[in-house]
């Protein structure tokens, strides 16, 4: 019920490649989502919006998730084992966003292929957090290939990886903290001393995932077609270029591994960020390069499934 299980992790997995995330069921991120928003409300009212009010915001909402996915686990083992396993098994599905991933960013290259920017912008303004407005199509797709990398480690390898470590209560956990990070996690004045706490809780829940996930595009790229040499030459050379000590790791292999250059200055709520590029701009970054970064994401999804697998079969 609540230890992590070979077949859990195969469960899950295949329900999300086949169902996805449907819009019809509720979804726990969505719930964490409003926790976190109610509570950043009320200690805003009470003045606690420094690093005090950012560390109660993180820890409670963590300890609020894991509370309540164990708690769910614990009566439904009371009632029927049977039923707490398929319960383990469904919340475990929806911590993967593999298909999410692919059908979101499919969207937006399909509103490309049918040169209408406007509709691959608006699209993309729903899996990016830069201005999208004035992008053109090189920026778009370039955007399109930075976040398929990036949630290739956010939204599929860690989940897997805490799922692995920690079955269905860790891996909510992980989403709980992963969501803090998207809603407050940020540098601005809002949220540079409330959302601290949680961003650094994020940096290090992604730790080991975020260079796993490097490693496992690196090694599942000739699967693919894709370059595992250039791949680990670009990873080692440029994932420091990336301003969070994580996603440059991801970024920096894909890059390297599609033999394209990623990363660049971008516009966020109006405020130009200039970062470093990641990457050689050996190929054009079109399409198919685009493809490539899907093909990437799935082979490192399976390996890294197969990887836990077999480690759980190990410990069993």
């Amino acid at each position: 019920m609540f230890l992590p299980t070979p077949e859990l992790l195969a469960a899950a997995l295949l329900l999300d490649l086949l169902l996805a995330d449907p819009r019809w069921l509720p979804h726990p991120v969505v719930g964490i989502g409003r926790l976190i928003a109610l509570q950043e409300r009320f200690y805003r009212r009470l003045g606690l919006d420094g690093y005090g009010g950012g560390l109660l915001l993180c820890c409670l909402t963590v300890l609020l998730t894991v509370a309540a996915a164990a708690t769910l686990l614990r009566l439904l083992q009371l009632l029927s084992p049977l039923l707490a396993q398929a319960a383990g098994v469904l919340l475990a599905w929806t911590c993967l966003a593999a298909r999410s991933l692919h059908r979101e960013s499919a969207l937006v290259v399909a509103a490309l292929e049918r040169d209408d920017l406007a509709a691959a912008r608006q699209l993309l303004s729903r899996i990016v957090g830069r201005d999208t407005a004035d992008l053109d199509r090189e920026a778009i797709l370039r955007a399109v290939v930075e976040t398929v990398a990036e949630n290739s480690s956010d939204g599929i390898i860690a989940p897997l990886f805490w799922l692995t470590v920690a079955g269905p209560v860790g891996g909510l956990a992980y989403k709980a903290i992963n969501t803090l990070d998207s809603m407050v996690g940020y540098r601005n004045e809002r949220y540079d001393r409330m959302g601290w706490a949680s961003a650094r809780l994020d940096d290090l829940a992604n730790l080991l995932p975020a260079r796993l996930t490097a490693l496992l595009m690196v090694a599942t790229a000739p699967l693919v077609g894709l370059s595992a040499g250039n791949g680990w030459r670009i990873w080692q050379r440029d994932h420091g270029n990336h301003p969070s000590p994580n996603s440059g790791h991801p970024e920096a292999a894909a890059a390297g591994v599609l033999g394209v250059r990623l990363g660049g200055g971008s516009f966020y709520g109006g405020v130009f960020k200039d970062k470093p590029c990641l990457g050689d701009p050996a190929r054009p970054l079109d399409i198919a390069a685009y493809r490539g970064a899907v093909r990437l994401m799935y082979a490192a999804t399976i390996a890294m499934t197969l990887l836990g697998i077999a480690f759980l079969t190990v410990l069993q």
